[in-house]
């Protein structure tokens, strides 16, 4: 699932469950909104070079790691953000988990994210996902996939049909926002900006 382009993994990872246990507080949750980077060829990305095509640095050594590792960065000094590594080892590229639909652990969520008034507010963008579900720096470069992880993904029961899934220009970002590589569930109340 994981060694194939960041692209293909992003709208596949829609509708898997991803789920934190930190301090002995358990959230689950399903991914609702991913979005794709590469590397050479994406500026945008992380391991991008505009000389050498890609480069490795000690931001974005998860990137390089084993597909289904998580790769975490603080953006613009302020917000988690959590990647899922794809791609075969040492051939850097993620996907950004954007949006969550929290099925077990409200309570937690609450206390986390306190106030909030919709689940857009509480889990819609990589920040507030990270709050949401307690996920930082410490965890860069923990494998998803272990039964033992802190945090981990486990797949659907089916995946998602086509027909609801919806793709459109990446956000937040000021180069290559044009690429239609951001996916969502269609309509879902999560999402961090509704898709035109």
């Amino acid at each position: 699932m994981f060694e194939r382009r960041p692209l293909e993994v992003a709208p596949a990872l829609l509708g898997w469950r991803l789920r934190s246990e930190i301090d002995g507080e358990a959230v689950e949750a399903v991914i609702t909104e991913t979005e794709a980077y590469e590397h050479a060829g994406d500026p945008a990305s992380h391991a991008h070079h505009p000389v050498d095509g890609i480069r490795r640095s000690e931001r974005n050594a998860a990137m390089f790691s084993a597909p289904g590792r998580l790769y975490v960065y603080r953006s613009y000094g302020i917000h988690w953000c959590a990647n899922v590594v794809c791609w075969p080892e040492g051939e850097p590229g993620a996907v950004l988990l954007r949006a969550v639909d929290v099925l077990h652990g409200h309570d937690v969520v609450e206390r986390r994210r306190p106030g909030r008034r919709s689940d857009r507010d509480r889990t819609g963008g990589p920040g507030r996902l990270c709050v949401a579900l307690a996920i930082d720096g410490d965890h860069d470069g923990i494998d998803l996939l272990d039964p033992g992880s802190s945090i981990r993904l486990a797949a659907p029961a089916a995946p998602l049909p086509a027909d609801r899934i919806v793709a459109g220009p990446r956000i937040g970002i000021s180069t290559a926002a044009e690429r239609p590589w951001r996916f969502g569930v269609r309509a879902h109340p999560t999402l961090s900006k509704p898709f035109r």
